[in-house]
């Protein structure tokens, strides 16, 4: 074979097969095919797209380019959770304790932040000692003994992905429909999930911007989970404004935790139940209606909050030491009227340029640094009324920035659903 003739073949929209797409993962693995060939590869899938069948091949083929984890010893049914990634997105804090406490198990790996989105792992070490790195063989007795563990995602898994996806964020290629399926999907089964519920964020400041394309994404991972027989369900929930009320580690963590006492905000709220009764329903195999009375009786009885103490007692933390910083500077508006829309992806990278997110890899998070938000859409405000608090460290604020990310204005656009349709 020849990357060149393959490059042309889907250039001019014609089909890979498998074999053809394993010669350049593994080409491309083993360096035998260069940057600037997978690039042309990538940029010609952007444009032309892929057949599901294509999509099923890549996703195996990445799949099986590195470990996929052994949690045969965990004998319950274990049912996982993805977020495709959005602004104050702390549901996996609350969801994995939570479903725990309904008695599905919950072995979870998560990453850090890279880009505008929070990272779960950057959350729970802001948490003094918390450990997300832990033996495949403790994380499996933890599992099974409290029925929940949160780590980093550890080994060779997936390297393929990792390989091409620090490619396409450099080639303009991070926005096809196929290559984000295949890579979130290889992810998920290599760590050997019996069931999935996807999170497709929607809205600006998320990856998919408009509903048509997050539908799109939502479905095929959805056939590529159940192709495996792993059945899997996506919800597509509203991106367009932060969720909840803080955005920052240390700040999101305190947030988590008043949800899990049966407060906190109603958005943040009732994304953790809808997700979270999916899981327990499939789980469980109940109905979603008996799941979500299971899961609202525990975020109320106190049981969802005692296993997220629970398991962060297992991981060493100290939850009564959680990084939030004591600088804090208070932001007021400088306009009267309604709050008709806030740039989730601005106020995101406000945050990073905090200390919050990394710009590379290898940067050190600031987890006390942030935004609470005092308004969110919908909400009326005064001039001169707190809009947010900033927490810092040693940035200095452009509070024009801050501004510039709030359209306030007299009357109201109708306001949008948070959870748009659950695809199944």
């Amino acid at each position: 074979m020849n990357i060149v003739e393959l490059i042309n073949k889907k250039r001019t929209k014609k089909i890979l097969t498998k074999d053809e797409l394993s010669f350049i993962i593994n080409g491309y693995l083993n360096d035998e095919i260069k940057d600037y060939q997978i690039s042309a590869l990538l940029m010609a899938i952007c444009l032309n797209g892929m057949t599901d069948e294509e999509i099923y091949d890549l996703t195996n083929i990445m799949l099986h380019s590195g470990d996929i984890i052994d949690l045969s010893g965990i004998n319950k049914v274990k049912v996982d959770k993805h977020s495709t990634g959005g602004v104050g997105d702390k549901t996996t804090l609350i969801i994995a304790p939570l479903v725990a406490s309904c008695g599905v198990v919950v072995p979870k790996m998560s990453g850090r932040s890279l880009g505008h989105t929070g990272g779960t792992i950057d959350k729970l070490e802001s948490i003094k000692g918390f450990k997300t790195n832990l033996s495949r063989e403790t994380f499996i007795k933890q599992v099974n003994d409290i029925g929940v563990s949160i780590i980093s995602q550890t080994g060779n898994l997936v390297p393929a992905d990792k390989k091409i996806y620090a490619l396409r964020d450099v080639t303009g290629t991070v926005e096809s429909i196929p290559l984000i399926a295949s890579s979130i999907m290889s992810k998920k089964l290599a760590c050997s999930a019996d069931k999935i519920v996807l999170d497709v964020k929607v809205g600006q400041g998320a990856l998919m911007k408009n509903l048509d394309d997050a539908s799109k994404l939502g479905e095929l991972m959805v056939k590529i989970g159940n192709n495996y027989g792993v059945e899997t369900i996506a919800i597509l929930s509203n991106m367009d404004q932060p969720l909840g009320y803080a955005i920052g580690n240390g700040l999101e963590v305190l947030e988590s935790i008043d949800v899990l006492k049966g407060n906190g905000p109603s958005d943040l709220v009732e994304l953790v139940i809808e997700l979270a009764s999916h899981m327990v329903s499939l789980g469980k195999k109940i109905t979603f209606e008996e799941a979500k009375l299971e899961v609202q009786t525990n975020l109320n009885n106190g049981l969802a909050y005692q296993k997220f103490e629970e398991l962060v007692n297992y991981q060493h933390g100290d939850i009564n030491n959680i990084s939030i910083s004591s600088k804090v500077v208070s932001i007021k508006s400088n306009k009267t009227g309604f709050i008709n829309k806030i740039d989730a992806l601005k106020l995101g990278e406000i945050v990073r340029q905090l200390g919050a997110g990394r710009y590379h890899k290898d940067d050190v998070i600031d987890y006390g640094v942030g935004i609470l938000l005092n308004r969110k859409v919908g909400d009326y405000i005064l001039d001169g009324e707190e809009l947010l608090k900033v927490y810092i460290s040693n940035s200095d604020i452009q509070v024009q920035e801050i501004f510039d990310c709030f359209e306030i204005i007299e009357s109201l656009d109708p306001l949008k659903p948070l959870i748009y349709k659950v695809i199944k």
